[in-house]
């Protein structure tokens, strides 16, 4: 079936174009209703990652003039490769997304597999491919690594779509990506972090898992900010890997370190709440017009809201709802630009509005 499928995309995709952020309309659901997807062994977990569910192997293929699957009543098997739902926010409701799109009633059989380990989702990817998915969706936990498996899945027909990060490899590899364009959201956090005008810089930069692309894009813009000017400085630098407690615990040590800081750069809001709470501990304060300035990424609207009541400075946003995106590339065929990125943006305490919490708040 893949290698008809793939003819079958082929020919779709010279046919079709696509708005940068159209919507493709629903197919319509399968005349009778799939069995469920039997749950697939678990790849080997990373901590609080949930099992993969296995996705249900292919049944016979269409002939070769056939409609795609969902336009002929076959549901469209997906392989999705995800962080773990339980990172953050963000990636909260970037899998409720998801899983909300690619249901039965849209034409789709998916099945999810978690991991915030590459050698763990690349395992996972192997096994989708082996299994005979149409298509293998991927957020990768790292950018490297990746060349091998998605040559693997070009060999045996599954098109390949990244989401939320991009990766290193060429893109002859997959179909399309849709994305946020990470080094763009740090340059974006540090040109607001200059315009505020500080004698000196003294920075705690609470850092993401490292090699991810958010990490390395957040990261990256402060780094160079730093290596360029002399009044910016980095007090300390640690991946707290996106969790709040382990940021509240570097921020008590640098606190009883003694040394001085006036800004916190947290690479995601929960990271940035825990540099809060150890402030709030150490009765440092902090916010509009307070001693130490608090940013943070990804809005959700708990932050927002923060910002809202001045008790933070900055939050950039990240969008976390690609699937609409997704939906409209495998039903309507590539876009003509490969890369789709997310239209994103950065929240200041002082002009942001209830608004803005209740429209861009994850």
């Amino acid at each position: 079936m893949k290698k008809k499928m793939a003819v079958l995309l082929t020919g779709a995709m010279v046919m079709a174009t696509l708005a940068g952020c159209g919507g493709g309309d629903a197919a319509p659901a399968a005349t009778e209703p799939a069995a469920e997807a039997p749950a697939a062994e678990e790849a080997p977990a990373a901590e609080e990652a949930p099992a993969a569910e296995e996705a249900p192997a292919e049944e016979e293929a269409p002939a070769d003039d056939a409609e795609a699957p969902a336009a002929s009543g076959e549901l469209i098997t997906l392989g999705i490769i995800n962080n773990d739902p339980n990172e953050s926010g963000y990636r909260t409701a970037n899998d409720a997304d998801l899983k909300a799109t690619f249901t039965e009633e849209n034409g789709y059989s998916a099945s999810f597999a978690y991991s915030m380990k590459n050698d763990e989702q690349i395992t996972a990817a192997q096994k989708f491919i082996q299994d005979g998915v149409d298509y293998l969706l991927l957020s990768a936990a790292d950018t490297s690594g990746w060349d091998s498996v998605l040559t693997d899945a070009q060999d045996a027909g599954v098109q390949v779509i990244l989401f939320d990060r991009t990766i290193d490899a060429d893109e002859s590899l997959y179909l399309a990506s849709i994305v946020s364009d990470m080094d763009k959201e740090g340059e974006t956090a540090v040109n607001w972090l200059a315009d505020q005008g500080l004698e000196t810089y003294n920075i705690i930069h609470l850092q993401g898992v490292m090699g991810s692309a958010a990490q390395e894009g957040r990261s990256g813009a402060l780094q160079a900010k730093a290596d360029a000017e002399a009044n910016w400085n980095i007090v300390e630098q640690q991946t707290a890997e996106w969790n709040a407690e382990n940021a509240q615990q570097i921020v008590q040590s640098v606190i009883s370190s003694g040394k001085e800081f006036n800004v916190i750069y947290a690479e995601n809001d929960d990271m940035a709440k825990g540099a809060v709470a150890a402030l709030d501990a150490a009765n440092i304060s902090h916010g509009v017009g307070k001693d130490v300035i608090v940013m943070g990424f990804d809005c959700n609207k708990w932050a927002l809201e923060e910002l809202l009541a001045g008790n933070w400075n900055y939050d950039g946003q990240c969008n976390p709802f690609q699937s609409s995106y997704i939906d409209d590339v495998i039903k309507n065929g590539a876009p003509a630009e490969k890369t789709i990125i997310m239209d994103e943006k950065g929240f200041d305490a002082t002009t942001i509005t209830q608004e803005d919490v209740d429209t861009y708040g994850i």
